[in-house]
């Protein structure tokens, strides 16, 4: 394999091989091939990150390490994680990577943002939903092969392995490609299903990036949409502070919002309608239903991510279900509180708990 082909632009057909560039960076070359607006970008194959590893004189120790259980394997663990991390990368993988990451900054004029995207990602029953590594406005060359590097060692975080475990998967049966695109100056950004258990389809939103809704910092809005896309329910949320990167440079940091954009939409009919239009086309894209991340620039929604969204099978409620009200929500944000305890036997007597 020569050089050039362990980094690839999205616009390229081959990068919709998920095999080597995994199914987050495939599906996102998927979707731009397709005419569906996203950030762009290159991905560095899982390739380099086998090749790294057999740079580091690190394959017996790997292979050793998934013979283990977790606990007898943490030596041997720590040490491929902070080899991973902070040895230098292998030339042979660094000069075409800094090539492409030197032409994307100049085209785009803007920092970047570096994802992990294993093999094993958003596949049937191991969706590995926030288990690695996302990192946003990097501006630095050395901070960008940091990043990668921290990609890289994701694959062997604990919390990984741990995940892992559970679904019968070891790290020898995935590898590690990472996606490389340029920061969206989000206005607003959130996520969307194609489909849920009510036969709709749904939206979230908050202003800035939608780390602050996937940290559980702010509670965001929830949008419902019928099945043609029509919105049909609005539930405006809090959303105290966003998060942006400086001048749309260096790391990401909480701002505090207006006091008039706290509880203010973030997203109009006409923009939902949008979203609905965008999902339906991932959804017959991808052969089945989806979950997404988006965000709103100056210019428009871009499409962050696009998975398949796994759903049970409908249960047909009881006959007490049906006969009395049921209680509706969202997600709340996690937060501290203090107050009183309010025991309450039903629903018509919520007026007993005091605000917040």
């Amino acid at each position: 394999m020569t050089k050039n082909q362990l980094v690839i632009r999205l616009s390229d057909s081959e990068a919709t091989n998920f095999r080597r560039f995994g199914p987050k960076a495939a599906n996102q070359a998927l979707l731009s091939q397709s005419g569906l607006c996203t950030p762009g970008g290159f991905c560095l194959s899982a390739d380099a990150y086998r090749a790294q590893l057999e740079h580091l004189g690190l394959t017996e120790i790997a292979d050793k390490a998934v013979s283990l259980s977790f606990l007898d394997a943490r030596q041997q663990i720590s040490q491929i994680r902070m080899a991973l991390f902070g040895e230098p990368i292998s030339s042979d993988i660094q000069q075409p990577l800094l090539q492409a990451y030197d032409r994307l900054v100049l085209d785009s004029g803007t920092s970047v943002a570096v994802r992990s995207s294993s093999i094993m990602e958003d596949t049937q029953g191991a969706s590995f939903a926030g288990q690695f590594q996302t990192f946003l406005g990097i501006d630095k060359k050395e901070d960008f092969l940091t990043a990668v590097r921290a990609c890289w060692g994701a694959l062997w975080s604990s919390r990984a392995l741990r995940y892992m475990e559970s679904k019968d998967i070891t790290p020898a049966d995935t590898a590690m490609a990472v996606l490389v695109q340029p920061l969206v100056d989000a206005i607003c950004s959130g996520g969307g299903m194609s489909q849920t258990a009510g036969g709709g389809m749904s939206v979230t939103a908050t202003w800035g990036f939608g780390e602050s809704i996937a940290q559980g910092e702010i509670v965001p809005d929830l949008y419902g949409l019928d099945s043609d896309g029509v919105p049909i329910e609005t539930y405006t949320g809090r959303k105290t502070h966003s998060i942006h990167c400086a001048r749309h440079h260096g790391s990401p940091s909480p701002t505090k919002v207006n006091s008039e954009h706290v509880s203010k939409r973030c997203l109009d009919d006409g923009q939902l309608r949008e979203l609905s239009f965008i999902m339906k086309k991932s959804e017959k894209l991808m052969e089945g239903p989806v979950e997404i991340e988006w965000a709103l620039d100056a210019a428009g929604f871009k499409l962050l991510q696009a998975r398949p969204l796994h759903l049970g099978p409908v249960s047909v409620p009881d006959k007490l279900w049906l006969q009395h009200p049921s209680l509706r929500g969202q997600p709340g944000g996690i937060g501290w509180g203090t107050g009183r305890a309010c025991v309450i036997s039903c629903e018509c007597e919520l007026g007993r708990v005091a605000p917040g």
